[in-house]
């Protein structure tokens, strides 16, 4: 016959083996006794769980990825686009994530998802365009001051894709050769500008020193002769033709009227 003594001891050994736990490094163990929390959450290594007194809820404090699916939004300007994004979180305060919420996985998702559309409605295009950055910061900061109270902590919030419609992408390209064409007439008119300036600087320095028109034509010569071709040009200064005018007045002037030569 069997003692029970011994029977109880083996009862006792194995109630106490199956109340060892094991945590590991990442995992914390939310205790809740005769259904009060207990202050701390336990772990990691070895910890007892003494069922059915005590119940254990295991925590993981690694970091999570949530992907937000696509949501419509209408931004600021009226413009519809589909917009998802990635979240990265971690739980910081066990005891919080299993008291104040009952999933908080799916309460940051759908709160993940809301914040999406409101934060991205007070927005432009242009801005949800250029300035992702801005916008990761602030709905960041916008989700973590939300799930602080659920010991959750939002790392980093990042948009990963913008769908704009087929219509919208022919205006923006329609719209992206308008600047650039706007740039490109703009360049050349301050090439232009400053073309005109040193023409005017070159004829002054010209105006001052009459030879360098003639060394100028030279300059031109050589630079005709070496295309090899048969043209032939002979520069003509202007200032000729203003020299002979004036010699022209002055023969004219000096010439004697047809009434003087009848009264000699």
């Amino acid at each position: 016959m069997i003692d029970p003594t011994i029977v109880v001891i083996v009862i006792v050994v194995i109630y106490l083996l199956s109340s060892v736990k094991i945590l590991r490094e990442y995992e914390r163990g939310v205790i809740f006794r005769l259904g009060r929390l207990l202050p701390q959450p336990k772990g990691p290594g070895v910890i007892l769980v003494f069922a059915p007194l005590d119940r254990i809820v295991r925590v993981s404090l690694r970091i999570d990825t949530l992907e937000v699916p696509a949501q419509d939004v209408i931004t600021r300007d009226n413009v519809t686009v589909k917009v998802n994004a990635v979240i990265y979180f971690r739980v910081i305060e066990p005891r919080l994530a299993v008291v104040e919420v009952s999933n908080f996985l799916y309460a940051t998702s759908q709160l993940a998802q809301t914040t999406l559309r409101s934060v991205l409605g007070e927005m432009e295009l242009d801005e949800l365009l250029s300035q992702r950055e801005k916008l990761n910061l602030r709905l960041q900061s916008v989700l973590d001051h939300q799930t602080a109270a659920w010991g959750v902590k939002v790392t980093l919030v990042e948009v990963k894709q913008v769908d704009l419609a087929e219509q919208m992408i022919r205006a923006i390209s329609r719209q992206a050769e308008a600047e650039r064409e706007r740039r490109a007439k703009i360049i050349h008119a301050e090439g232009e500008y400053t073309a005109a300036e040193k023409l005017a600087m070159a004829a002054e320095v010209i105006q001052k020193q009459p030879a360098a028109i003639q060394l100028r034509y030279l300059q031109t010569l050589v630079e005709i002769g070496t295309e090899k071709n048969t043209t032939i040009v002979f520069p003509l200064p202007v200032d000729i033709m203003s020299n002979i005018q004036r010699v022209l007045e002055g023969a004219a002037a000096n010439a004697p009227t047809g009434t003087g030569a009848k009264n000699r």
